[in-house]
Parts: structure tokens; sequence; C-alpha cells
């Protein structure tokens, strides 16, 4: 059964607009994420406010996975909570948070992971991806939605862009091919709004 946050079109309506004001991101290809049935939208992860630019580009609510401290902490947990984020323990395989998420997929709902695990305050491109969102796609024949993003969380931002994907299922591919796949397009994806931005 579908759960209700009505709170979650409460903040988007809010807070969507002032975040578009305040970091005019550009949205490509956001036709992508018109999908019917459970979907998987996955993508690189840099800035705490990552999953805001996937949020505002679909109608469809997002229920996205996000770390267990954001929970432990009562000044913040309540946002996370209302807003039907799942939390995460990720200092062990968490079957909780897996089942929640299978849930909300077996519900024709969607999902928004980022397969890295964590941000990225590396020099890397890309951090090595977790199987969750190949293998979470694979049970229940969820369509996975890739999107690259790029830029600076600067006011009245030049060059914050999230490019979406053309949306794939894993069908026959095992685990290893269908994550080496999501891991090329998204590095393609950021690559491309790099290649636009010069």
């Amino acid at each position: 059964m579908k759960k209700n946050y009505p709170c979650y079109r409460l903040f988007k309506g809010i807070l969507g607009p002032i975040f578009r004001l305040w970091y005019n991101p550009k949205v490509i290809n956001k036709e992508y994420l018109n999908v019917d049935g459970p979907i998987i939208i996955a993508g690189n992860h840099k800035h705490i406010y990552d999953q805001c630019l996937t949020i505002i580009s679909t109608k469809r609510m997002i229920n996205y996975m996000a770390k267990k401290e954001y929970f432990d902490d009562k000044k913040v947990a309540w946002f996370f909570k209302a807003a039907g984020c799942i939390p995460v323990n990720r200092q062990t395989k968490d079957t909780a948070a897996v089942e929640s998420a299978l849930e909300v997929l077996n519900n024709n709902g969607a999902i928004g992971i980022f397969p890295e695990g964590t941000r990225n305050k590396t020099d890397k491109f890309l951090l090595p991806f977790k199987f969750g969102v190949v293998s979470m796609a694979k049970k229940t024949g969820a369509t996975i939605v890739p999107f690259g993003l790029t830029g600076d969380y600067k006011f009245r931002s030049k060059n914050l862009v999230a490019r979406f994907g053309k949306p794939f299922k894993i069908g026959d591919m095992s685990l290893e091919e269908a994550n080496d796949k999501l891991f090329n397009d998204i590095k393609k994806l950021m690559e491309e709004n790099l290649k636009a931005e010069n």
C-alpha cells in the first residue's frame, strides 16, 4: 500500500520555487522521467542539495534513500521523515532500508538513490558504484533513469546542470553488466554537461 506524505507536496510547492530562483539550475531531458510503473532515479552525488534537482524535475513523488545520521538529529529528522525519505545505515547491510525501498517500487513508486553511496569529496570524477540500484531494479523490474550533475551551488549559478539519460531496464543483464552500464551512462551525462559548458 502506498504511504501518503502530504508534507512532500507542501515542501515542494514552497521550497521548489525558492530553490530554482536562488540556484538557477538547468535541467535537461526531464521528459525521461515520464515513465510508467516503478522507477529508480540514480546519479552522482556531490552536494547535500543534489536530490532537489531531481525532485523539481518531475511531478512524481521520489522517496530518497538518506543516511541514518539525518534521522538521528532531532533538528532535521522531522523534515526527512515528512518528506518520505528512507533511512539507511551505511555501516551495515541495512535490510530494513532495502525492504522499505522495495515496497515503494512494488507499489509502482519512485526511489532516488546515489549509487556512490556517499557524497564524492575526492578528486575522482566518480566513486565506485554500489550494487543497490541494479539489485533492486532486478528484483522489481523497475526502470532505471540515470542523471549526471555538474556545477556549483552558488547564488544564480551559471553552471549548475542536471542532465537525465535514457531510461533502461536490466532485463537479462547481469548485475555487474547493469552496474557498469549505469556507471558509464552517468559518467557520459556528466561529461556532456562539462562539454556544453566549454
